[in-house]
């Protein structure tokens, strides 16, 4: 008996090369990571980083850029932690993003999850 073919929305690749390439800033900060080691990295093109780059800026996070030979973009992260009030929609909002990309993409995509559910079951 065959399995069910499993439906991956189009937007998964994306949202998953996001993720990824946030984990990488945040990693390397305060350095500046070049755009050609994130396409490397990622298995994409400089383009498509600097595409991704663009609309994560427009969401509104702090990325920085530096042109030039050794241009790239860094993360400016002003903590290692951060204390944030969402209501219990907000929470649950987050946590069907997560599930829907796949909590085990990365270790902080599931320890954020599992931040999430836990303020959600208490």
């Amino acid at each position: 008996m065959r399995e069910a073919p499993t439906y991956v929305h189009p937007m998964i690749p994306r949202v998953e090369r996001h993720h990824r390439i946030l984990d990488q800033l945040r990693a390397a900060a305060p350095r500046t990571v070049p755009v050609t080691e994130l396409a490397t990295t990622l298995g994409v093109s400089a383009r498509s980083i600097e595409r991704d780059v663009r609309l994560l800026r427009d969401a509104g996070l702090p990325l920085r850029s530096t042109r030039g030979p050794r241009g790239g973009y860094r993360l400016e992260v002003r903590g290692a932690r951060l204390s944030v009030e969402l209501t219990a929609g907000e929470a649950a909002v987050l946590v069907a993003s997560l599930v829907g990309i796949g909590p085990l993409a990365s270790a902080t995509a599931q320890s954020a999850l599992d931040k999430l559910v836990g303020a959600l079951a208490s």
